[in-house]
């Protein structure tokens, strides 16, 4: 199909210097548990993306050779007056040329989804989210929980059996 990623990951960047769970999240759970133990390939954002490219170009780029989008939903994005442009650029794609599945990781319980974009509460109400239990903990949740079970019944099927 020509696509070289099975997903690529949105998440909200921090803007301070502490590393957030998230990112943590993101950098090391993440590929640790759908990579190493799955064989998925990920695209995310600061570790696929080169210092130099164009990052507009970039983004679109890998999103279109990625088989998923996998956006991280947490209090930081409920607030967020404009969203990221790699989000908007995923729900363009998820929702108008209607190519690409979304993945929506509920990271913090969100008591309403209605300061999320439009866009994104339709894709909720459509399919709902997957819910991160295990409150910012240093141990990840075992890879056959049932959030990770979630996460991969949604994944693309890999070539790599396990």
């Amino acid at each position: 199909d020509g696509k070289i990623y099975d997903a690529y990951v949105i998440y909200p960047r921090s803007h301070t210097n502490e590393a957030s769970f998230v990112e943590y999240f993101v950098y090391e759970i993440m590929p640790d548990i759908l990579e190493n133990k799955y064989g998925y390939k990920l695209c995310i954002y600061g570790r696929d993306i080169y210092p130099g490219e164009d990052t507009a170009s970039a983004i679109e780029k890998r999103m279109q050779k990625s088989r998923r989008l996998i956006i991280l939903l947490t209090h930081q994005l409920t607030n967020c007056k404009e969203p990221a442009y790699d989000q908007h650029i995923a729900l363009y794609n998820a929702l108008i040329q209607n190519d690409t599945k979304v993945i929506l990781l509920e990271m913090e319980t969100i008591v309403t989804y209605e300061k999320l974009q439009e866009s994104l509460r339709f894709i909720i109400k459509q399919q709902g989210t997957i819910k991160w239990k295990e409150q910012h903990t240093v141990h990840p949740q075992s890879s056959n929980s049932k959030f990770w079970k979630q996460v991969r019944y949604h994944m693309p099927l890999t070539l790599k059996s396990s």
